[in-house]
């Protein structure tokens, strides 16, 4: 609970990932990588009840054994190609005919598994203090887009019409990514349909690159199992 409001977080993670079969219940660190936004939901005691949302029982048992409650999704919303806000307002919509609606939810994806409580309260307060309608965490990006090409018949062009990539990195414009650490929006405000989980009054919560991964692939995870190592 923070200032009255009732906090949820939800940990998507659904059974048929591609580029690793059940990535989410791969080790990382001696525990699965779906471990790590669970256990970092429950050392922040802003957050009320923790979820994970999924439509594989492995998955669903393993969440439940680390102590998560389970919100069960249906097959439509864990394809290759459905959304995550998709399963989000499945869950809200679940959690308003229960009569238990969360003033916010706090969404953290298994696959940035390096976030740590400060980083959730930091976005939780904000939200309150600017009166924000949705925040997320963002890092300077790997590629600036004003380095970035696209090749048109074989023929490479700057990807931003007038960019300059041979310019000096100081006097690049700041770019910035989305990196899946954290993101928090009041849950009443969702927009009932379209893909976006920022909407309203957006804040950026800015944190360093070196303390996020993003896990995609085996290459990913083995870089991630390194960083813990060392």
């Amino acid at each position: 609970m923070l200032n009255g409001k009732r906090v949820v977080s939800l940990t998507p993670a659904r059974g048929g990932s591609k580029s690793i079969p059940y990535k989410n219940l791969c080790d990382l660190g001696g525990k699965p990588l779906l471990a790590w936004p669970v256990d970092v939901a429950f050392a922040t005691p802003e957050i009320d009840e923790v979820f994970v949302s999924t439509d594989d029982e492995k998955i669903g048992t393993v969440a439940a054994d680390l102590g998560a409650k389970i919100h069960w999704r249906p097959d439509e919303l864990a394809t290759d190609s459905a959304l995550v806000v998709d399963a989000v307002r499945h869950f809200f919509s679940q959690q308003q005919q229960e009569g238990k609606a969360p003033d916010i939810i706090v969404l953290l994806e298994a696959t940035s598994p390096f976030r740590t409580p400060e980083m959730i309260l930091n976005c939780l307060r904000r939200m309150l203090d600017e009166e924000l309608d949705s925040i997320a965490t963002f890092h300077s990006a790997e590629i600036n887009p004003e380095r970035c090409w696209k090749i048109e018949q074989g023929i490479p062009k700057p990807f931003i019409d007038g960019a300059i990539p041979w310019k000096p990195r100081q006097e690049l414009s700041a770019a910035y990514q989305l990196n899946g650490a954290v993101y928090a929006f009041r849950a009443d405000r969702l927009p009932t349909n379209g893909p976006n989980i920022l909407f309203g009054k957006i804040g950026a919560e800015i944190i360093s690159k070196d303390k996020v991964i993003d896990i995609d692939d085996r290459k990913d995870l083995i870089i991630a199992n390194a960083i813990l190592e060392s």
